[in-house]
């Protein structure tokens, strides 16, 4: 690629708690990359930047927002898109560091990866860094004092968008299934532990690491109450 571009540098934060920021990725936000972070719409508040600020870290004046729609329109998704990674394509060519802030684990169900290959499609040859950190599903089952798995035992992760059915069809598989952004499915989730005999042996973890915290091991409570967007449930099956 011509000239001195900068790098693209995706930076994990891990999911709240500042003290699972690495020493890399606080290297990076203390040193000379400028920031850039998501929103989902104009003048929203960061979940990644709220973690740094936590942290102490000190937001630089020329930090950017990057606007991601949270929306399923094609065209709309696509448009949102490329004016980000333009703008990071364009702040790349003056030859300076893009820090690019993380939720969780930048390869992991995050924003990064089409950032990234978006970027790179935008400028071809842009190198790229990925600081790995800490995902909401590994810091988890620390808070509840459970192993994620033990010895040989399988392990499966669902993102968001899974449907009851897939749950149902992956419980016998595995000793831990971890049921992530569970807020539109938590009822009737709740109804397939229940006939299955798995509500003792599940927990639910919301907003892990941060000040608002909450951990649930009595599942039944859970009905009918509110949940934040940022949850998830542990599936111990004892088979």
């Amino acid at each position: 690629m011509a000239g001195a571009w900068g790098r693209l540098i995706g930076v994990s934060l891990g999911p709240g708690d500042p003290g699972w920021i690495t020493r890399r990725a606080w290297a990076v936000l203390q040193g000379p990359a400028r920031w850039a972070y998501p929103v989902r719409a104009a003048e929203e508040r960061s979940y990644a930047l709220e973690i740094a600020e936590r942290g102490g870290l000190a937001v630089p004046d020329d930090a950017v927002p990057l606007v991601f729609p949270m929306t399923r329109d094609p065209a709309a998704l696509a448009e949102g898109w490329a004016r980000a990674a333009a703008a990071v394509a364009a702040m790349l060519r003056e030859g300076r560091d893009v820090a690019f802030l993380v939720e969780g684990d930048a390869s992991t169900y995050a924003t990064f990866g089409h950032l990234a290959r978006a970027v790179r499609a935008e400028a071809p040859g842009v190198e790229v860094e990925t600081i790995p950190g800490v995902a909401s599903f590994l810091a988890a089952p620390a808070r509840v004092g459970w192993p994620l798995a033990s010895q040989d035992e399988a392990v499966a992760v669902l993102p968001g968008g899974y449907s009851v059915a897939t749950v149902e069809r992956l419980l016998p598989e595995v000793e831990t299934l971890v049921l992530l952004k569970v807020k539109p499915l938590l009822e009737p989730l709740l109804d397939l532990l229940e006939a299955r005999g798995l509500l003792a042996s599940s927990a639910f973890v919301e907003r892990a690491g941060t000040p608002q915290e909450r951990v649930v091991t009595d599942l039944a409570g859970l009905r009918g109450a509110p949940v934040h967007y940022l949850s998830l449930l542990l599936v111990r099956n004892p088979r």
